[in-house]
């Protein structure tokens, strides 16, 4: 899913706002399963009790401001998408073998189709990842594809590093050096407990994209940057908060595209298309 565009400019304080909002009331309504979606008095009484003011809220006549109005909005949006397009999306590990499988006998790749790191009876192929390196495979044309990069993602000028990034990706196309894309892959299928390793998928995701904008900005190179994920039950069951904060990078611009469980099937094909002609026109990369 890409983002709205309704919210995709917003200022770095809107997402103070969200962030602080967020935190302080929390993601999810007790009970329901659903994503919280906070009201104007309760944002306003969150500000209160962590010390902030309310004025760019709530004016004094009790109306909302056109920041309160944005953040009520927006609250809205990401509630409705998790709980309506998000969640249906997820897998569980049956779902995604059963696809994985279903791609493997038509495809017959050649990629690589790892292994997840489990052992015991919870050792199985990388669902998700196999799954998405076989539609790469299978619509990449003449070009190649760094399926599992062992080294640092670089930006090139004149055949001198100009950036290079700080953590390994988990794939890039064509290569890892000068791509046109790159993207990590978060799925938990055999996970039973949440901990630390989904937040830490957040925001590595996170410091990724800041570092590409940044590419970005100062010198008008860079890639698309995905993050695809999936395992209802450590997403949507344990970790709807961090969906939160997925969408709300997604909407700060530091991801392009989210793709969900079942999203890559549908969205994949025509994303590896659009690569190639960015590939073949030499697209964001520099020489």
């Amino acid at each position: 899913m890409k983002a709205n565009p309704r919210f995709l400019n917003q200022p770095k304080d809107f997402w103070a706002n969200v962030r602080s909002i967020s935190q302080h009331i929390g993601y999810t309504k007790r009970g329901t399963g659903q994503i919280l979606v906070p009201q104007l008095p309760a944002m306003a009484e969150a500000m209160r009790n962590i010390g902030l003011g309310t004025s760019h809220l709530v004016t004094k006549r009790g109306q909302p401001t056109p920041m309160g109005r944005a953040l009520s909005e927006y609250f809205e949006y990401r509630a409705h998408t998790l709980n309506t397009m998000v969640a249906p999306c997820l897998m569980d590990a049956d779902q995604a073998r059963r696809t994985f499988e279903k791609l493997k006998k038509t495809l017959c790749p050649r990629c690589p189709l790892p292994m997840n790191k489990q052992k015991g009876k919870k050792k199985a192929p990388a669902y998700l990842t196999g799954i998405i390196n076989m539609l790469i495979e299978a619509n990449a044309e003449e070009f190649s594809c760094d399926y599992d990069p062992r080294q640092l993602t670089t930006f090139t000028r004149d055949a001198a590093p100009l950036r290079t990034l700080a953590r390994r990706v988990d794939g890039a196309f064509p290569s890892v050096v000068n791509p046109v894309a790159v993207w990590e892959v978060k799925e938990y299928y055999y996970t039973t407990t949440f901990g630390s390793r989904v937040a830490d998928g957040v925001y590595e995701s996170l410091l990724d994209g800041m570092e590409l904008e940044e590419l970005r900005e100062v010198t008008g190179l860079g890639a698309r940057h995905y993050l695809m994920a999936d395992a209802r039950y450590t997403w949507w069951d344990r970790g709807r908060s961090y969906l939160c904060r997925v969408i709300d990078m997604l909407h700060m611009g530091y991801v392009d595209e989210v793709l969900f469980g079942t999203q890559v099937i549908d969205r994949m094909p025509t994303l590896v298309k659009e690569w190639v002609q960015l590939a073949r026109r030499g697209g964001l990369r520099s020489t």
